[in-house]
Formats: structure tokens, sequence, C-alpha cells
């Protein structure tokens, strides 16, 4: 299959809509935001989890180098990750436009509507040392099986909220460029074929300033690059948002204790998966799981199913 011109690295500001993300993502895959967080909020985060990287291992084998320390259940680690990061307002409102599901199922001979919203994939911190060599070319969403079809375009309606089943969200903590090992990416590379295999002469650079995001979809080919600096370090704050009805990368209900996430408030609690995906998806007993953080709070209160098609879950 011939591969089409690639097209441009959208960047926008930080005070884009989801709508100008969503579109930009659709065309190229992946999205740069300038100033997505603040220097503050950077700062008590490195602080939270800078604990966790100093006590990591080399990693044993050939995807990450060994010169990567890593830290994860960072929603653990850091209750400023969660409210920033997390639960930044771009990044929950772009996943909620490609990964919400809403379906019809039959109950005798009535239609039954339900929605399926998205959650917490993974909460992962990299600090990439001097000497690091590069990641080969991937997709993040080969972890759910997905063999992505050709598409000129990126589809439209049903088929469009089925095509990807993953987005990441990658905040700088510190500058990152292409010596010190950011992000390449294909642009374009999330609407190729299964079959056609990347290109590293096709990759850009999401180079950024502390404190930027890269946004992606998990269908985009990409890798951490070598850094080939003496002595500086990549730090980036990594985080993806999968479909509600997939199971997470990172399990949240093990790797954040119950008393951490009793803490959260509700909002946060849902998208790290304390919900149910309707129609029945994810219960406890048979109700609701934040039954398991909160015993007071009404059974099935996330359950909802009606005869009327809901409107698109566009936050």
């Amino acid at each position: 299959m011939a591969v089409k011109t690639r097209p441009a690295v959208p960047v926008v500001k930080g005070t884009a809509s989801a709508d100008e993300i969503a579109a930009a993502l659709k065309v190229a895959g992946g999205v740069i935001i300038r100033n997505a967080v603040s220097q503050e909020a950077l700062d008590q985060i490195e602080l939270d989890i800078r604990p966790g990287l100093e006590n990591d291992t080399a990693w044993n084998g050939s995807f990450f180098p060994a010169q990567t320390r890593r830290t994860t259940a960072a929603l653990q680690k850091s209750p400023t990750y969660a409210r920033e990061i997390c639960m930044h307002p771009l990044f929950q409102g772009v996943s909620s436009r490609f990964l919400t599901e809403k379906q019809w199922y039959w109950s005798g001979t009535e239609k039954q509507w339900t929605v399926s919203r998205p959650q917490l994939s993974n909460t992962i911190v990299f600090s990439i040392g001097p000497g690091a060599a590069a990641q080969p070319l991937h997709r993040d969403d080969s972890i759910h099986q997905r063999v992505t079809k050709f598409a000129e375009v990126y589809p439209s309606g049903r088929e469009g909220t089925r095509r990807d089943s993953s987005i990441g969200f990658f905040v700088a903590g510190k500058k990152a460029t292409k010596a010190n090992g950011a992000t390449r990416f294909i642009p374009g590379s999330h609407l190729w074929d299964h079959n056609n295999p990347p290109n590293e002469d096709l990759c850009e650079y999401a180079e950024m300033e502390r404190g930027d995001a890269f946004m992606m979809l998990a269908s985009c080919f990409h890798g951490g690059s070598a850094n080939t600096t003496a002595d500086e370090e990549r730090l980036i704050f990594s985080t993806f948002m999968t479909k509600g009805y997939l199971r997470q990368e990172e399990n949240m209900y093990l790797s954040v204790d119950l008393d951490v996430m009793r803490k959260y408030p509700v909002d946060i609690q849902k998208v790290a998966g304390y919900s149910l995906s309707e129609p029945f998806l994810g219960w406890v007993d048979s109700t609701d799981p934040r039954k398991l953080l909160d015993p007071n709070i009404p059974d099935n209160t996330d359950m909802w199913t009606g005869v009327e098609e809901p409107a698109d879950d566009w936050a």
C-alpha cells in the first residue's frame, strides 16, 4: 500500500478547545499543546514522584533502554498528578469524544440504550537519561489486539468511535528535544493498514518546553528517541485513557490502595475504573463498585438505560 504524504504536526495553545484538538488528531494522529500544565503543578508532581524514580532499577529487556527509570501508579503517589494531568479538561474532553461508545440491545421487543465512558489505562512517569538508545517504533493499541484498516480519512459516526482503543497524554516535566530523546512519531500513521510497517524516515519529533503536552492516538506509530546529550534528563508524565469495557493496561484496583482512592473526589474514582460500563460491566456484589469506597451510596448509581438514544457524549 502506498503511504500518502505525511500531514504537518499540529501545534495548538493550551487555550484550544477539545473540538479543535480532536479535529487535529483525526488528521495527524498526534498534537502538541503548548502550556498545558502549570509550572507550579509540575514542581509538586516531580516532588511527589522523584523517590519512585530513584528507587527504580534498570529495565531487563530491549524495549526500554537501561538508562530509563520509571515509576508507575502515579495516581497512588501524587494527588496533583491525578488532578492536573489525569483530569486535565482537554485530555478528558478529547478522550470522551474518541472513546465513549453508545449501543442498544433488545430487552424483549424493546430497544434499550446504554453508554460506556472512558477510563484510565495507565499512569507512568519516565526519566530517560543520557546514553539511552531509541525505542523501536510501535503502536500502543497492540495491548488491546487492535488490527487497523487503511483509511483515507478518519471515519465519522459510530465507525469513528470504534477505531481507536486508547489515547495518550505526555506532559513534559523538563524540556524535551530531539537531542535528549523527544518522542518521535509518524504523523498520519493512525490511518495506515495493520500490515504497513513503520518507516523512520517519516518521523517527526514532539519537542516541548516544560509544561507542554503531546496528545496521541494509540494507533499512531511512535517511540522514545535516543538521548545523545551528556547530562540532560528527559522527564515525561505519561497517562493513557481507554474504553470503559477494555482491560486497563495498569491494574488500578491493585496499584492504588483503597485508602488512597477513597480520598479522591468521585470524578477521579470513576475515571480510575470505579464505575459501571453500561449496561452492567464491572460490578462488585452485583452493584456499583464505588460501594467499596463509600458503602452509603445508593445501589447502581452509575446504571443508566433508556428507550431513547442518548446524545453524543461530547463534554
